[in-house]
Formats: structure tokens, C-alpha cells, sequence
């Protein structure tokens, strides 16, 4: 269907003969072709969740300085084209953590209550090379991936991060959010199965519970 480039005033004439009820036959099929968007009731969920993420005003390190919500939210970046300016500073108001810094094996019981008041549906960013792996820090203070205490949705490489990757990763969990992520590695290369829940204890055998999980995800990898 062509659909021809009207003007504001145009529109406006239009919106009203169609509430007249002046608008019959063909006219009033255009409009409703050109004005109606079907949808299902899922994806318009995921859309709306998608665009109204509201993060915890958290920050663990140095991180926390090129993510949200700070240099993100600045006119430069401006994660409110976003729809995620509004910081909240309860868990209990947050959807969204970004784990900006090393975790400390002190610190991640703590972070991990403050993920578990947040609201559901909720989701975790680990933001930067320390709270994903470690960092440089590979010593017994510091927790090796934030992953290994709580469940991570998106990775955001760097020592720091760039906002404009803070932006990339947040646009990847909107896909994910929205029920269509971007495939990880993992499922590009048919490599699932290395990930460290599914090895469990020293001869790399897997625990009931662990196996169990491990089927799943491959049921709805293959899905």
C-alpha cells in the first residue's frame, strides 16, 4: 500500500471527519490501513517494558562514572531517548541493576539483596571488565564475574566502559526485554554446555540440579 505524505493540517481534517462519522467506503479503509497497528498483546508489553526501565541509582566503583545513572544521562548520551532517566533509589521502585565496578566477596551478599527486593520482571547489567571477570583484580577479595552470585542478562566489556557502550549494552537488553535478543556466543557456535553452572564440582560433573537447568536452556536454545 502507498501511502501519500500529507500535511499536519491535512491529518487534522481528516481526524475529524473520521469522528464525524463523514468518512464511508474507501476513505474511511485508507484511514483505518494508515492510522491501525495490530499487534499482539505480548509484544506490546515487552515494547512498553522496553522503553520505561526504571535502574537503581547504584554504583559500586569507578565505573559507575561512564554508566547509568550518571554520564548516560547527560545531554550528550541521553539515555531518556530511552525511556531509563528516571533513577530510582529503592530497589523496591528499580527494574534494573548495572553492577558498575569490582564486587568484593564482602560486597556481593549485599548486592545480591538489593537485586532480590527489586520489582519483577527485573534484569542485571555487569558493566566493565571487573564485574564481569575480575578484572585485574584476580585475588580472593574480589568476586571473579558477578555471575557467579546472581543472574547477569547483558556483559559490558571494558576498562571502562565508553557511554556510547553503556548505550549499545542497554539497547541490547531492550531487544532481549522485548523478546528479541540478539544471539550470544554461546548460540552462535553451538557452544552451550562450557558455561561454569553446567560443570559443577572438581571432575567437571554436573549436579542433578545443574543438569536439569542444562537441558532446559538446550530445549529452548533449540526452540
Amino acid at each position: 500500500m502507498e501511502v501519500k505524505r500529507q500535511t499536519m493540517r491535512e491529518r487534522q481534517l481528516r481526524a475529524r471527519d473520521m469522528l464525524r462519522g463523514d468518512l464511508e467506503g474507501e476513505e474511511l479503509e485508507r484511514y483505518v490501513e494508515e492510522s491501525v497497528l495490530m499487534t499482539s498483546f505480548e509484544k506490546m508489553l515487552g515494547w512498553a517494558r522496553s522503553n520505561s526501565i526504571f535502574p537503581l541509582t547504584f554504583g559500586l566503583a569507578c565505573c559507575a562514572i561512564e554508566g547509568i545513572p550518571m554520564a548516560a544521562v547527560t545531554a550528550r548520551y541521553d539515555i531518556a531517548r530511552f525511556g531509563a532517566e528516571a533513577g530510582r533509589a529503592s530497589p523496591r521502585q528499580a527494574d534494573l541493576i548495572v553492577l558498575s565496578g569490582r564486587v568484593s566477596i564482602k560486597m556481593a551478599p549485599i548486592v545480591r539483596r538489593l537485586y532480590d527486593q527489586m520489582l519483577e520482571p527485573k534484569w542485571a547489567i555487569s558493566m566493565g571488565a571487573c564485574s564481569s571477570s575480575g578484572g585485574m583484580f584476580s585475588n580472593y577479595a574480589v568476586v571473579q564475574g558477578a555471575d557467579k552470585f546472581m543472574p547477569i542478562d547483558v556483559h559490558i566489556p571494558g576498562c571502562p566502559p565508553r557511554p556510547e557502550a553503556v548505550l549499545y549494552g542497554f539497547n541490547k537488553l531492550q531487544r532481549k526485554i522485548m523478546g528479541n535478543p540478539d544471539q550470544g556466543w554461546r548460540q552462535r557456535y553451538d557452544a552451550a554446555g562450557t558455561e561454569e553452572w553446567a560443570r559443577g564440582g572438581p571432575r567437571s560433573k554436573p549436579s542433578p540440579e545443574a543438569a536439569e537447568a542444562y537441558e532446559e536452556a538446550r530445549r529452548l536454545i533449540r526452540a
